[in-house]
């Protein structure tokens, strides 16, 4: 079984990541948790709301298009480091699924703030998050997230963070579960974040989970975008989604779930953060149950629109304060009417 990896980023990365990714090759990462290390660790389960209580939900709420929305986002992934790198479980799910690779993050294009608006559906000028690391006293985003939004309609959520700067996501109340390192110097690889996320679901079954996947952001800092070694980050966190894809269906039935797979920046030369379309340009794939098969999307896709199309996807209208909206040219005209009935209080049909 690979080994579980914490390390700094950039200088202290190197040798570190050079094990980590190489370790095992390029393939999958283990379904069992390790054990966690209660020193790095920060997770809370039925974390409290903002009176002190429980987060609690209503017992088998019913999505629109599915019961289950999986977003997984690929750290630092350019668009063009998919078909060049050979990442077989991403390029299948473009075959499968609705795409395009020419979807754009936010300025400035950093983990953080871009983050901020693909789970808040807002640019940064509205959530407040310029910064870029955990800062302590810095406190929450002051919008609501997708988690939000969803908690608030009786779904359960999830999220396994990779980054200790995450933490600033987290409402309270908004998550059932979440976890992620506690210190900045401390980032987990998949083969700490994906086991987890993998045990989680078997048990708890969340109606809507997200999973931060760092590989190759870590790979692009220390020692380039598009290098030898980011090349095998991509397929390292290639092979991340496929154990995600794999535990869903033996968790939820094959077909029975969504997954929107996308990044918060690309890179060039060792950063990113600036306006240069490399940095900016991200992929974005919606996949499975109501997905049109093999559909090259020609909207202009923006990282906010994440957030509108998770809920879109579970039956709840996005906020009209936001400026991400659903991309629903990705899903089939019977998962639209779905929603359409959803969204207007009407018994939906069962989508098939």
């Amino acid at each position: 079984m690979l080994k579980r990896f914490h390390h700094r980023i950039r200088g202290g990365f190197g040798a570190i990541a050079l094990v980590a990714l190489f370790t095992g090759g390029a393939g999958g990462v283990p379904d069992k948790a390790p054990a966690p290390d209660p020193r790095s660790t920060c997770c809370c389960r039925d974390c409290p709301d903002e009176n002190g209580g429980p987060a609690t939900s209503s017992a088998h709420p019913v999505g629109a298009v599915s019961d289950h929305v999986i977003v997984i986002s690929i750290d630092g992934l350019r668009p063009d480091a998919i078909e060049k790198y050979g990442a077989k479980t991403l390029q299948r799910l473009i075959r499968e699924g609705a795409y395009t690779l020419e979807a754009q993050t936010i300025y400035p294009s950093k983990t953080l703030p871009s983050h901020t608006s693909m789970l808040t559906g807002v640019p940064p000028e509205v959530h407040g998050i310029a910064f870029n690391d955990r800062q302590e006293g810095s406190g929450v985003v002051r919008v609501p997230t997708m988690f939000e939004l969803a908690k608030a309609r009786g779904f359960s959520t999830a999220a396994f963070f990779s980054k200790a700067k995450f933490h600033h996501l987290v409402r309270p109340g908004s998550l059932d579960y979440w976890q992620g390192p506690s210190s900045n110097i401390g980032h987990w690889m998949a083969t700490r974040t994906v086991p987890d996320a993998v045990d989680y679901m078997k048990h708890e079954r969340p109606n809507l989970m997200f999973v931060h996947v760092g590989e190759p952001d870590f790979a692009g800092h220390t020692f380039g975008w598009m290098s030898f070694a980011y090349k095998w980050a991509v397929k390292r966190a290639d092979g991340a989604v496929d154990t995600v894809l794999k535990a869903a269906d033996k968790t939820y039935g094959r077909g029975n779930y969504t997954v929107i797979v996308t990044s918060d920046h690309g890179g060039h030369d060792r950063d990113h953060g600036s306006d240069d379309p490399r940095d900016m340009t991200i992929p974005w794939i919606a996949w499975g149950k109501g997905v049109q098969a093999g559909m090259a999307l020609s909207d202009s896709i923006r990282t906010m629109d994440t957030a509108a199309t998770a809920l879109w996807v579970l039956g709840i209208a996005e906020p009209e304060s936001w400026a991400g909206r659903p991309v629903a040219s990705a899903y089939t005209p019977e998962a639209r009417l779905a929603v359409e009935q959803a969204l207007s209080g009407a018994p939906a049909a069962a989508l098939r």
